[in-house]
């Protein structure tokens, strides 16, 4: 069966946890790595370990054209227009914080407004809030609807002459709702402003187009579909990035420099100084093969439907527990929700005792915490390489640790 083969792929799936099968069901957090992915890490680090782009011998050769060819990878799998437009980062809190940064020294002054929504990981808040402190801009919070989806006409209310970005995730990590993110772009287009998009869930769950989409950024982390830590991509559009300053300075990024002045190198090395990580960037190629190899599997599909209708049910008919994002049309495999009465931190816990590995806690996003009315919540999100046998040793191992809390 193909879902057999998918976990052949992992091999801490056969992990014991107190004696326990693991049932991972962090992915939010942290996806787990198929064999081919750690093989090309290994390989890059035993046979191609040298700087890229800078020497002329062999392994800095064969280390550079896997490091550009990942690029490459990256463009085809968002399809993006050009090479030049995919930066590489640390990760997408990285992306975020370079378009904060370079786009707000050149175009944010005192006075403009910057909307984020009240959904956003903290990686695409406090970027933004560091960017307001400075320029003196006001920072203003778009809401939710009450299915946890991100409304276009509330959007449109909230916009105004000052506003000079929008930044939006394309699915929250808490509410595990795909938000209409074309819909949102264009209203936001309408009236004249740019668009960066959260994509960290986003790119595992959903296609992603970023023409279609016409979002003038998009930031992910490599960690969470499958590659090494470390990795990310920031997806700009040319003219903005083109007259958008260096983030950082230093090697690689540099066309020349004197103590009169230094010039920058062509897109996309301007934005990438230093020494970057040329042997876990290249993991991104087999990551994204895997990737874009499950969504074709009709099984694979099929599992995760079946795994978020049994969920939806179980979960919204258990009156002890109250589910946040239960929009099931909109939803992805990915759940968030307290349980009456006990707390989150200790139900992960005992979870843990039985082999289930689950979120606990507010997911790096406070301010959607406290307008929920919530400490912290117990989440459990899903891959491809999970299936419904999992999905129902969760449930019944959550109705063990609630009865044993209750």
């Amino acid at each position: 069966m193909a879902i057999t083969k998918i976990r052949n792929q992992f091999p801490i799936l056969d992990t014991k946890v107190y004696g326990k099968p693991l049932v991972y069901l962090d992915n939010a957090a942290t996806a787990q790595r198929p064999q081919a992915v750690t093989d090309c890490w290994v390989g890059l680090v035993n046979e191609a370990n040298s700087n890229i782009h800078r020497a002329v011998h062999h392994l800095a050769a064969q280390a550079t054209e896997a490091y550009e060819g990942a690029r490459d990878r990256v463009r085809t799998f968002i399809n993006a227009g050009a090479r030049e437009e995919i930066i590489f980062t640390s990760g997408a809190t990285a992306s975020i914080n370079l378009v904060a940064s370079s786009y707000g020294q050149v175009f944010v002054n005192e006075g403009d407004e910057l909307i984020v929504s009240v959904c956003e990981h903290h990686s695409n808040i406090v970027p933004w809030q560091l960017l307001c402190q400075h320029k003196g801009a006001v920072l203003k919070v778009l809401e939710t609807e009450e299915d946890g989806r991100l409304s276009p006409e509330r959007l449109r209310a909230l916009l105004s002459p000052r506003t000079k970005m929008v930044a939006i995730t394309h699915i929250s990590n808490v509410l595990g709702v795909v938000n209409p993110v074309k819909e949102l772009v264009s209203v936001s287009h309408a009236a004249g402003v740019p668009v960066l998009v959260d994509g960290a869930q986003g790119i595992v769950h959903e296609k992603v187009d970023v023409q279609d989409l016409d979002c003038d950024f998009y930031a992910f982390s490599g960690h969470k579909i499958y590659a090494a830590t470390g990795t990310g991509v920031l997806y700009g559009k040319r003219k903005w990035l083109d007259t958008m300053p260096p983030y950082m300075g230093g090697g690689e990024m540099i066309e020349t420099v004197s103590f009169n002045g230094t010039t920058y190198a062509p897109l996309p090395m301007k934005f990438e100084a230093g020494t970057q990580n040329f042997n876990s960037a290249p993991t991104l190629v087999p990551a994204l093969d895997f990737a874009e190899a499950v969504r074709e599997e009709k099984e694979v599909q099929e599992e995760q439907e079946a795994i978020l209708d049994y969920l939806c049910t179980q979960l919204l008919q258990d009156s002890r527990i109250v589910l946040y994002g239960s929009a099931r049309e909109y939803k992805i495999p990915l759940f968030s929700f307290a349980v009456k009465g006990v707390h989150h931190e200790d139900l992960a816990l005992i979870l843990d005792k039985i082999g289930v590995a689950v979120r606990s806690g507010q997911m790096c996003a406070e301010p959607l915490m406290n307008h929920l009315g919530v400490t912290g919540l117990l989440r459990a999100s899903f891959a491809p390489y999970n299936t419904l046998e999992e999905a129902k040793y969760f449930v019944a191992s959550l109705d063990k640790a609630i009865e044993m809390l209750l």
